[in-house]
């Protein structure tokens, strides 16, 4: 099973909402590698969820529920979208400060490629997150 991180601002959408929602679509993706990713996605992989620009800290996992199909939001089949559903709330945030600060997760793609909005996390980086977050 594969580790996943997103990114949504909290103003957006935010853990909290996804919570209430139970699930959500994971559209309006616009960008080639990001894309990938979601398409890579399996029932069932674990989803961290980052808040971006308000917070940058991983607050919570979701696991996908419905993997890659097409994007609801555009009629342009190149786009595709996956359905999460909240899991857990980590205990406490994992700051991007602390991210940065750690040795072990200088590799991690939210350091390297800042700006991508959905990217592979490794089993080493999640358990680093995780232990990170009790």
């Amino acid at each position: 099973m594969a580790t996943w991180l997103v990114k949504s601002e909290p103003s957006v959408y935010s853990w909290d909402q996804l919570v209430k929602d139970k699930k959500t679509s994971w559209d309006g993706v616009r960008n080639y590698a990001a894309r990938i990713h979601l398409r890579a996605m399996k029932k069932g992989d674990e989803v961290l969820f980052y808040h971006s620009n308000e917070g940058m800290e991983i607050v919570g996992i979701a696991k996908v529920s419905k993997v890659a199909y097409q994007d609801p939001t555009t009629d342009d089949d190149r786009w595709s979208s996956v359905e999460l559903k909240a899991f857990k709330k980590l205990k406490k945030p994992v700051s991007l400060a602390q991210i940065k600060a750690n040795k072990k997760l200088q590799g991690m793609a939210l350091v390297r490629i800042g700006r991508l909005s959905v990217q592979p996390v490794t089993e080493e980086e999640c358990k680093e997150i995780l232990a990170l977050s009790s």
